[in-house]
């Protein structure tokens, strides 16, 4: 993207301007570092007066909502694309950001060590503790310490557990819940880059529709748990009726055979 320094009488006096030193001590960026952002585009130019650029609340604003995006996981490439196709200094790319970010379920993680999953489960399996993990209820943070992702779902687990099932059945049950579940929350996200995102980008990503793609996002969340859980339901009904219709079934045939027997005798 290409960038051109504005010249500005020296004379200007200007407002709330910093230097680049300054500007590296306001935000905690290096000098280097700003210098890249600005090369790389990420960065609006300075204004220069003689020799010297100054920067003012609106480069603040945008290192800091580089640092921000950064600390969400975004890499230099995906904020510039980002920032290139956002209003001006406009924050809604960091909006954005934000709503993707932002759990499904609002549901606080709890922090809980290693040997309190052990008492939690009645042994300290080192297996069961690997597939927790790589089905995504534990995340491990270092020191022993892990974290749930959803205190629900061990609520749950707790549930099977009292029922006389152990950790392994419910890792099970669990390792298959993911994989319909993973394809549910693809179904949904594909909807949203189609019927949403793909023409939002193909109009050029104009300004006054970034509150709409956003607003978008955020309502999806809701309809689609509203959704499996409705359609959850009438699979659940139908599974059961039909399971234990082949159970009757199975129970009609064994009661002739008995009377039979009874006969015979």
């Amino acid at each position: 993207m290409e960038q051109h320094l504005r010249v500005v009488p020296p004379d200007d006096p200007g407002s709330g301007e910093l230097t680049i030193d300054e500007l590296a001590q306001r935000t905690g960026m290096t000098v280097r570092n700003i210098r890249a952002h600005q090369s790389r585009g990420l960065l609006q130019p300075p204004e220069v007066r003689g020799r010297t650029g100054y920067y003012g609340p609106a480069h603040v604003a945008r290192l800091e909502l580089i640092k921000e995006m950064q600390g969400q996981g975004f890499n230099l490439e995906a904020i510039r694309r980002l920032i290139e196709q956002a209003p001006g200094d406009s924050e809604e790319p960091l909006r954005f950001v934000r709503a993707v970010h932002e759990p499904f379920v609002a549901e606080e993680p709890e922090v809980v060590t290693l040997q309190e999953l052990a008492a939690e489960w009645g042994a300290d399996e080192p297996r069961l503790l690997e597939r927790a993990i790589k089905i995504g209820v534990l995340r491990p943070l270092g020191d022993g310490r892990f974290e749930q992702a959803s205190p629900r779902l061990n609520r749950a687990g707790a549930a099977l557990r009292d029922m006389g099932l152990g950790e392994e059945v419910g890792l099970d049950l669990l390792e298959k819940l993911r994989k319909h579940a993973d394809g549910v929350a693809h179904a949904y996200v594909e909807l949203f880059v189609e019927q949403v995102w793909n023409p939002f980008q193909e109009a050029g990503a104009p300004e006054e529709r970034w509150p709409e793609v956003r607003d978008a996002l955020e309502r999806l969340r809701p309809l689609a748990a509203e959704a499996l859980l409705g359609i959850f339901g009438v699979a659940m009904t139908d599974a059961i009726e039909d399971a234990f219709g082949r159970e009757a079934e199975k129970l009609q045939k064994r009661k002739p055979a008995r009377r039979d027997r009874r006969n015979a005798e």
